[in-house]
């Protein structure tokens, strides 16, 4: 095993010092109590702007927020209602469905709302049943098949596939029209080992996310270059202009606008002006896409969320504009306006454990990928708290290679299928699954998982196995205060 460079004994040493009572094993603390995203005045409903968007800076702004926040909650329908477009696949109904802890906008929530899509009539029992995967208690999932399938279903090692693979069908809806559709042979590709699953990323304070230049990320990779810890990373770049892309487990979306607009056309099926088809299954896109009886199911045209040209008067000028954009236009200014999470100082552990624990995620290397803090986001034309700020985001927003052992076989633009972008750890402390396939809630098994062949992080989960009971305590601790 590779030394640590001697600033790490260093801080090694001294954080020894501070338990002379050292744990005799370790524990994560699990979901962190206590106000949400550590914002005193957040509920589960109604997760915190940022600063100046409270203040409604500029004015207008926050009636802009709140409507997203509104759209963001809705629940779409095929047709015939206040929200329509839904399918004719799709994985949930809504967007807070999924992004749900510890509150709106946020990860995976506990009790998985796709495990109920069948009995609470979202989709029909009639024409679709459960995933064998799919739990009463999360993790939220969606699916992928890494290869397309031969004509007996087994899985073709030489066509790479990776397009997600909804879990449901509108089929047998009352609102559904005569679209028949079939789900994917989801038993067939788990038993062919040709399944991978991701869950539901957070979306606090992703605004200052975007507004970071590209100099600066790269300024902050060049900073990393020649480390002691095997790490190496690159950038997911967009393939239009070429600059850095910085959204999704593998950076794959450049902007908010363009992740929303994916995720309402993936994940609920409905067309909009950046995604303005409607979406077959990959193998089906290899055939001939969708039957004419599943398209315009919501009977109104295409895109079936665009801009609102005639809204219904207001009094109140700035709820009337708020109308106008569309439904991507809105979730995107939600999840570009939420603050983000706050860290508590003294929980879990203490303000000395979680001290010590910050300086020992430093010096074994963590820090080289989640890098704690970048400075500073360019000024904002949208609201003042976006702009000049420091992203204490945990992240360099580079994809690194992550070995064999959580390898998904999906490449998404630059990055390949053991790479996956460093994930933001900010609000950490009170998410509850883990990597990209939520396969654990057990930050020590989240924790060893970086350790395989091929993993740049592997160094970096020796060093932390080699620490004490309590200095890895510590860590844990300090993540969990995040």
């Amino acid at each position: 095993m590779k030394k640590l460079p001697e600033i790490a004994f260093v801080l090694l040493f001294s954080a020894a010092l501070a338990f002379p009572g050292t744990a005799v094993s370790q524990t994560d603390p699990g979901v962190r109590p206590g106000a949400i995203n550590g914002q005193p005045g957040a509920t589960q409903g109604s997760p915190l702007p940022l600063a100046s968007v409270g203040s409604n800076s500029p004015t207008g702004i926050l009636e802009f927020f709140d409507n997203g926040l509104g759209r963001f909650q809705a629940q779409e329908v095929v047709s015939g209602g206040a929200n329509n477009g839904l399918g004719p696949r799709f994985n949930l109904d809504s967007c807070s469905g999924c992004h749900a802890q510890p509150a709106v906008g946020g990860s995976s929530p506990s009790n998985n709302p796709e495990f109920q899509a069948i009995s609470q009539d979202i989709a029909s029992g009639s024409t679709n049943t459960l995933p064998a995967f799919i739990k009463p208690h999360g993790p939220v999932l969606e699916v992928r098949f890494p290869f397309f399938t031969n004509s007996n279903g087994s899985p073709n090692r030489n066509l790479p596939n990776g397009g997600v693979e909804d879990l449901f069908t509108v089929s047998g809806r009352s609102d559904a029209g005569n679209c028949n559709l079939q789900q994917p042979n989801f038993q067939q590709a788990s038993q062919t080992n040709n399944i991978i699953f991701r869950i539901p990323t957070p979306t606090f304070g992703l605004g200052l996310i975007e507004n970071i230049d590209d100099s600066t990320l790269m300024a902050n990779q060049e900073a990393q270059t020649g480390n002691n810890f095997g790490i190496g990373g690159s950038f997911n770049r967009n393939g239009n202009d070429g600059t850095i892309a910085r959204f999704g487990w593998k950076a794959q979306n450049k902007s908010l606008l363009v992740f929303a607009g994916e995720a309402y056309n993936v994940e609920m099926g409905i067309t909009n002006e950046l995604f303005s088809q409607e979406r077959p299954l990959p193998q089906e896109e290899q055939g001939n896409g969708l039957p004419a009886s599943c398209l315009n199911l919501s009977g109104r045209g295409y895109p079936e969320d665009a801009t609102n040209f005639i809204v219904a008067a207001n009094s109140d000028q700035a709820a009337q504009n708020a109308q106008v954009p569309s439904d991507v236009g809105q979730f995107a200014e939600f999840m570009r306006l939420l603050a983000p999470p706050v860290p508590s100082t003294s929980t879990p552990g203490g303000p000395q454990s979680i001290s010590n624990g910050f300086a020992l995620f430093k010096a074994i290397g963590c820090a080289t990928c989640h890098t704690p803090s970048i400075r500073s986001t360019q000024p904002s034309n949208i609201t003042a708290s976006l702009g000049n700020a420091t992203v204490k985001a945990f992240s360099d927003f580079e994809v690194h290679h992550m070995g064999s052992g959580l390898a998904d076989n999906v490449s998404q633009g630059g990055a390949g299928g053991d790479q996956f972008r460093s994930a933001p750890l900010w609000g950490l402390g009170q998410r509850i699954f883990f990597l990209h396939d939520g396969r654990t809630t057990n930050l020590l098994t989240a924790i060893a998982d970086h350790r395989s062949n091929g993993s740049e992080a592997t160094q970096v989960e020796e060093n932390f196995a080699s620490l004490s009971s309590g200095q890895q305590q510590s860590i844990l601790n300090f993540l969990r205060s995040l």
